[in-house]
C-alpha cells in the first residue's frame, strides 16, 4: 500500500517486520531513502513534512509489531527508525538554508513579511518531526506503543541533528541578513512576496538537486566506511 505520502508503506512494514538488531543500520538507510524520496515528490511544506513522517511512523510501528524479537531489540530498530527519518529531515533543513539564502544574497529581510514565516518554518522542523511521530505512536497496539516510548523520550532529551541544524542556519541566515541589510538597499517587500509563492517548490527542488548530487557522487567515489548513529 502506497499512500498519498509516497511511502510504499507495505515494503517497510516487511523490513521492520523481518529485520534482526543487527540489521539496525541497514534499515535506517532504508528509512532515511524512503522519506527523502517521499519528501522530493511535494511542495516541502510543514502539513506534506507532517504526512510523510506520519507513514514512516505507522510503517515501521506496524511492522514491529510483527516481529518476533525481543522488546530490547524491536526499541533498538524503532532508534534506526526515527534516526532515518531525522537523517531524512536534516537534508530536508539543508534545502531550505540553500532557498533561504538565495532571499539573503539578494538584500531580503527575514524578519518581515513572508520570509519570516519561512524561516519560523524552518525553527518547527523539529518540534513537528516530534510531535508528528508522537500521534502516529498513538494509534499502535499496546506492546510496541511501549516500546516507542523510551526511544523518543531518550531524543527528546538528545536532541535531533534537524532541529541543531534547523537552529545554527537560522542564526546563521538571521546574522548575514542583518549584516546585508547594513551595507545594501534591501529588497523590496512586493518582490519578495512574488518570489515566496514558489518558496515551497523551490526548495523541493533544491532538495531533488543535492540528493541526485549526493548519488552522482556517491556513483564515482570509492566505496568508505559509513558512520554509525
Amino acid at each position: 500500500m502506497t499512500k498519498k505520502s509516497g511511502i510504499d508503506q507495505d515494503a517497510l512494514i516487511e523490513m521492520f517486520s523481518q529485520a534482526s538488531a543487527r540489521q539496525g543500520e541497514a534499515l535506517r538507510k532504508a528509512v532515511s531513502t524512503a522519506t527523502l524520496k517521499a519528501l522530493q515528490g511535494r511542495e516541502l511544506t510543514l502539513q506534506n513534512v507532517r504526512n510523510v513522517l506520519q507513514s514512516v511512523t505507522q510503517a515501521a510501528s506496524a511492522g514491529a509489531a510483527q516481529n518476533p524479537g525481543s522488546t530490547a531489540d524491536v526499541q533498538k530498530l524503532l532508534e534506526k527508525a526515527f534516526d532515518g527519518m531525522d537523517g531524512a529531515l536534516l537534508k530536508a533543513v539543508e534545502a531550505h538554508r540553500t532557498a533561504l539564502q538565495q532571499f539573503v544574497s539578494q538584500g531580503a529581510d527575514l524578519q518581515q513579511g513572508p520570509l519570516k514565516t519561512a524561516v519560523a518554518n524552518l525553527e518547527k522542523m523539529e518540534e513537528v518531526f516530534f510531535s508528528t511521530v508522537g500521534k502516529a505512536i498513538q494509534d499502535s497496539a499496546g506492546p510496541v506503543q511501549n516500546a516507542w516510548a523510551p526511544v523518543l523520550n531518550a531524543m527528546k532529551l538528545k536532541g535531533t541533528d534537524t532541529g541543531a541544524q534547523a537552529t545554527a542556519t537560522v542564526e546563521q541566515l538571521l546574522d548575514q541578513a542583518h549584516s546585508t541589510l547594513r551595507d545594501s538597499r534591501a529588497m523590496g517587500l512586493r518582490t519578495a512576496q512574488a518570489l515566496l509563492e514558489g518558496y515551497s517548490t523551490l526548495v523541493s527542488g533544491v532538495l531533488i538537486g543535492m540528493t541526485e548530487g549526493l548519488q552522482q557522487g556517491s556513483a564515482e567515489a570509492p566505496a568508505t566506511g559509513t558512520r554509525k548513529r
